[in-house]
């Protein structure tokens, strides 16, 4: 039975430490063409599809999944950011963080 325990707790713990790191933020509505322009600028990979369109970089100025943004036509878009990023706008969700 503790052998058991043991690997419960780790998994406990790391699962939580996972959730934590990541952060969901609803933000205003973006146009399409206004995500495109900030994803290029961050130099993220645009992507689209049927009534949904999204940015992910890395956070450091490149393609990745570390910093998301996205959105459904005529809804409020969702900021998927790592570390729990604060931000005010698109370049600052997808881009290099100021410190």
């Amino acid at each position: 039975m503790r052998n058991l325990l043991v690997p419960i707790v780790l998994i406990g713990v790391l699962g939580l430490a996972g959730a934590a790191a990541a952060r969901d933020v609803h933000t205003q509505k973006y146009s399409m063409d206004e995500l495109k322009s900030a994803c290029d600028k961050a130099g993220g990979k645009f992507s689209q599809g049927e009534g949904l369109y999204g940015c992910g970089t890395d956070c450091h100025g490149g393609p990745g999944t570390d910093c998301i943004v996205t959105c459904q036509e005529g809804k409020r878009c969702i900021a998927q950011l790592m570390g729990g990023r604060r931000f005010r706008n698109l370049a600052q969700a997808l881009g290099v963080p100021k410190h």
